[in-house]
């Protein structure tokens, strides 16, 4: 029995030194960590269990004649926090970590698991795409992963980390998960690379300009979040578990919060600009409000005219979308409204209640916006809150106007709770565009047409740009002080944990993407 028992150690050793002396340190002198170390440094020590440790290719007949164990990918389950998750990690030092035949069925039952038992999915994603040695095996088996990508959604958490090459058909996994992280300078994603873009069409490109994480942070809005190094983003995946339940049946873990529930906010009263038309930054305003201030946001390099991330009120975690005024006054663009309603679906799917603030005077007009779609797009985020069954409460600041203040979780398409601020603006447009419309053969005729568009201006202000009209008739719940924002959104919460939603029995809607 000694004898079989050393030969598994031996077989054991072997793979947990899978790739070659070489290979490793090519990895290392790139500054990259090896596919082990990071699943160690992700996981709770000493908690992480491997999955088909021995498994190698049988691709005889493609003419790969080594045949390493865990065939370039390694996967099991652990914990972060003490809460259990399942990952996979491919190793580049192994065959590149090209995805073949065993590669892609170790990836299909580590998801299945993940699946069954209602526990995240974590990929750590630094691979050369499919084994061109095994064709269209290897292709077959990106299908099974884009078909447990989708059968998981809205179910358990998926996250994709990048730390590496990601190229062809292999991005389209990552693509479909719920969060997708980036290192800079190391990772790329793209479907065609520099050469072959330069083939097709002419156009010269760097391989960071093309799908490096900055311009998959600011430009394309694939990537969620970008950190400078590997040990960064690893700590930035379990800073974002502490948001998340396990699957969405649970609720997020609570956590004990020093912040007092009962805590006014007397910087707010003080925040807005005396002219409606000075910007004021809505991260400070959420800021204020969420417990000792700490908030992670949501794809922070895109859309920037809006808002997203997580953050916790008496130590519950919510989902919290607000217009940002320095950035194009907050209007919603394309950008905006696309990354909001993914935010807020994604915060609907794991029961993560949602917090709103408005200051948003419409939709950015032009002819770029309306050609590129700003009514699908802006569709997209309506059909987000209509949809929505989480305990929802809305803010509105100061400007709430046309389309846009309805879009933006107004009590007609199903906020719970909505509050407003004194300086709270409710209306068709603003007062400028209004009296243009509203009174145009009288300024027309007027004698002195500037003094009297001054004096309806005033007067539209005074009457209607207010939040006392939308209170009267139930449209706003209540209009509160600033410094108490905290205080309500805490007793709203509170009051809305135990709501329940029944909705209609069907497939699924149709969403308009």
């Amino acid at each position: 029995m000694q004898a079989k028992v050393d030969d598994l150690r031996a077989r054991k050793e072997s793979a947990l030194h899978a790739g070659s002396e070489r290979s490793v340190q090519r990895q290392h002198d790139k500054g990259k960590m090896l596919a082990r170390e990071r699943i160690e440094y992700l996981l709770d020590p000493g908690s992480f269990h491997e999955l088909d440790m021995l498994a190698r290719h049988r691709a005889h007949e493609a003419g790969l004649d080594e045949r390493p164990y865990t065939d370039g990918v390694i996967t099991g389950w652990g914990t972060v926090d003490g809460r259990k998750v399942f990952v996979f990690s491919q190793d580049f030092t192994v065959m590149g970590g090209a995805l073949g035949e065993v590669f892609a069925e170790k990836l299909h039952k580590v998801m299945d698991l993940a699946l069954a038992t209602g526990a995240p999915m974590i990929g750590l994603n630094d691979g050369a795409g499919a084994r061109i040695q095994e064709g269209v095996v290897s292709l077959d088996g990106y299908g099974g992963i884009f078909y447990r990508n989708v059968q998981a959604s809205g179910v358990i958490p998926q996250i994709s980390v990048i730390l590496g090459p990601c190229a062809g058909g292999a991005v389209y996994s990552p693509a479909m998960t719920d969060f997708i992280f980036m290192v800079r300078e190391k990772s790329h994603m793209f479907i065609t690379g520099p050469d072959v873009v330069k083939t097709v069409t002419g156009e010269e490109v760097t391989l960071e300009e093309l799908g490096g994480a900055g311009s998959h942070s600011s430009k394309s809005g694939v990537a969620t979040y970008v950190a400078n190094s590997e040990e960064e983003v690893l700590d930035q995946v379990k800073d974002l578990l502490s948001f998340l339940p396990s699957n969405n049946l649970e609720v997020a873990p609570q956590l004990e919060s020093g912040d007092d529930p009962d805590r006014l906010c007397p910087e707010l009263d003080t925040i807005l600009p005396d002219s409606p038309n000075v910007p004021y930054d809505m991260k400070a305003v959420i800021g204020h409000v969420v417990d000792d201030g700490d908030f992670m946001e949501y794809h922070a390099s895109w859309g920037k005219s809006i808002v997203c991330g997580f953050a916790r009120l008496e130590g519950r975690a919510v989902g919290v979308v607000g217009n940002q005024p320095m950035m194009l006054a907050g209007v919603l663009d394309i950008e905006s409204s696309e990354k909001a309603a993914r935010f807020v679906r994604t915060c609907d799917a794991f029961n993560i209640p949602l917090v709103t603030f408005v200051d948003v005077p419409g939709f950015l007009p032009g002819v770029d916006q309306e050609y590129g779609g700003i009514i699908r797009h802006g569709a997209k985020l309506l059909y987000a809150y209509c949809e929505a069954t989480v305990p929802r409460m809305q803010v509105i600041t100061r400007k709430a106007y046309g389309g846009a203040y309805v879009v933006m979780d107004s009590k007609g398409v199903g906020c719970d709770i909505s509050l407003a601020w004194p300086s709270a603006e409710i209306a068709v447009m603003g007062p400028q565009g209004a009296v243009e419309i509203v009174y145009r053969r009288e300024l027309a005729d007027a004698a002195d047409p500037e003094a009297r568009r001054a004096e309806l201006v005033e007067d539209y202000t005074q009457r209607l740009a207010n939040p006392y009209l939308a209170a009267e008739r139930g449209y706003v719940d209540d209009v509160i002080e600033p410094s108490q924002t905290r205080r309500k959104l805490i007793a709203g919460m509170q009051l809305l944990e135990s709501k329940r939603e029944e909705i209609p029995e069907r497939k699924h809607g149709n969403v308009p993407l």
